[in-house]
Parts: structure tokens; sequence; C-alpha cells
């Protein structure tokens, strides 16, 4: 049985040897050095995936970075160990394992290289079941992040006026009936927020806060939240600012806090004593502050009037039959 130093997992002289030594002994030795390139391979892909976070912690050191590495270091041995990725058949047939029908790949020159077919050579993926990364793959914080991703799938395509109206029109239909008021008033409010859709803020892994009312996180607000520049109107002058803003798990939580928002507070009573009446209740929200764009009320209504939402609407109830 061919005995290899643990050492050699990250030490590039060591694998040269190994695969030398593998060359001349094609049973434990290749499988040794299959496991070690791959342990390297995986390491690699573990720094990558660190690099690519949002960068270091506060309370990181160069010490504690030393430590990570080395944890790091181990999970790729403990991985190769414990059966990998399927990557260490590839290589071994790469260094000419038994049954291999790919030639040892050791003596050849770089245009022996250049001019050989390149062979397609399926891998299989298959982690351990007791490997720390397939572990830590169900934790908590990983769990809530599966869920983000699979949120992100999901989500409906708000990518034009009548994909908005066709996802969100039921919802501003039961929201505006809880408020007593005219539910184009609450769909052409989103519309202007959000740009119909296409710019609902998002958190820094892309997934959606599906804010439709722009409605900030204030001392009020337990729930997440997410953090985007914003242009507001101080003294007639357009101030550029850094906000957060609520987030929400779907549209129909945005709709639905909406409704609380302006229920909780005693500025909005005016607006909401406007029933039915769309055009009075967006003029009563902006003079009760809803927004710092002196024009508020007058775009919402410019919106709610104009062609676009009417040709949207055409459109939807001609395909789906959707009331107006």
């Amino acid at each position: 049985m061919y005995s290899a130093d643990t050492r050699v997992y990250t030490d590039f002289q060591g694998l040269a040897k190994l695969r030398t030594a593998a060359q001349k002994d094609s049973g434990d030795a290749l499988e040794e050095t299959a496991q070690q390139f791959e342990a390297v391979m995986m390491q690699m892909m573990l720094k990558s995936m660190r690099q690519a976070s949002s960068g270091e912690e506060m309370m990181d050191s160069d010490q504690s970075l030393f430590y990570r590495d080395m944890y790091d270091q181990q999970i790729a041995i403990h991985l190769a160990k414990s059966g990998g990725l399927g990557l260490a058949d590839v290589i071994k047939r790469q260094l000419g394992g038994a049954g291999s029908q790919v030639e040892p790949g050791s003596g050849k020159g770089l245009e022996a290289y250049r001019q050989q077919a390149i062979r397609a050579v399926p891998v299989s993926i298959k982690p351990s079941a007791a490997s720390p990364l397939v572990a830590s793959a169900a934790s908590p914080a990983n769990t809530s992040q599966q869920a983000k991703i699979a949120n992100l799938k999901s989500e409906p395509e708000l990518d034009s006026p009548e994909a908005f109206l066709h996802h969100l029109w039921p919802l501003a239909q039961k929201a505006a009936g809880k408020l007593g008021q005219d539910p184009h008033a609450l769909i052409a409010q989103a519309a202007l927020e959000t740009g119909w859709g296409r710019h609902v803020t998002r958190h820094a892994d892309g997934t959606s806060s599906h804010n439709l009312f722009n409605i900030k996180a204030d001392h009020r607000w337990s729930g997440d939240k997410v953090a985007v520049d914003t242009l507001e109107y101080e003294q007639g002058t357009v101030v550029k600012k850094r906000a957060n803003f609520r987030a929400y798990d779907s549209f129909a939580d945005s709709f639905n806090d909406y409704v609380e928002f302006l229920r909780a507070s005693p500025r909005y009573e005016a607006a909401l004593n406007c029933s039915g009446d769309g055009g009075t209740y967006l003029s009563e929200l902006q003079k009760a502050g809803y927004a710092t764009d002196p024009k508020y009320a007058t775009k919402i209504t410019s919106i709610m009037n104009g062609k676009e939402m009417g040709q949207a609407f055409s459109q939807l109830n001609k395909a789906e039959n959707v009331p107006l």
C-alpha cells in the first residue's frame, strides 16, 4: 500500500512527486494523486468563493484569515478523502489510470497538446453525505439563502405594463377594497414608484424587496430592509440620499403593509376619507407628506388616466377577460 504524506495536499512540489510515482505505480499511488489534485482544486474553489463575497468582516485580522484558510484546506482534504466531487476519476483518466481510454499526458510537448483532440469527459458530482459543506448547507442561514434564491426564480417578471397589471391588479383590488379607494389609483401609484415594476428595489444578492410603494424602514419597522440611493426634494431642490426601505416576502405583503401603513398614521386620515375618488385621494396623500415630490399626485393621476395604462388594460381584458 502506497502511503502518502498529507502535507502534499496543498504542496505543488509534493504533488509533482506523487504524479511521478503514479506513473510507476498505477494502483494506490494513482488513486492518492487524483484525490490530492482534487483537494487542491476544491481549495482553490473555496478561495474564489471567499473572494467573491462582499468583503472582509470588520473583526477580521491576518491571524483570523490565516486560520480560515487552514480550515478551508481541511474541508478540501476531507471532501477529497470522502468521495469528493467526482473529479478524481477524471484526473485518474488524464493520468492514465487502469481502464482509461485517455492516454497518459506525460512526455508530451506543447505542440502535441495543441494538436490533441478534446474529449468530452462526463463528470458526476457526488458530494459525500458526511461532508462539512453538505452539513453546513442545511444550516438556518443557508436555508434562508436558498429560500431567497428559490423566491428569485419564482418571481413574476414585471417587464411590461401588461405583465404588471396581470400580476398586481387582483392585489390592488383587494387592498383598495380594504381602504375604500379606487384600485386604479393604487396600481398607478405602484407603477410610478417602480417604473411599472422594472425598478423595484433589490437586495445586494439580487433578490427583490417587493416594495411597490417605496415605504421607508424607519423606527417603526422591525422587518427586513434594503438600502438604496433615492432622490428627495428639499426646498425645491433634488437631493440624492441613501435610505433604508422596507422589504417583503411577496408583492401581496407589500400591498398589505401599504394598507396598514396608511391606517396606522393619523396624518393620512383625510386621504382615507376620500372614498372612491382616486384623484382627491392621491392629492391628500401628497398633502400629508407621503412623498416629497411636489408633482407626486399629478404624475400618478397622469398614469392613471394615461394612454399606456388604458392600452395595457385593454390588451389584458381581451386576453384574460379581466374586469377594469
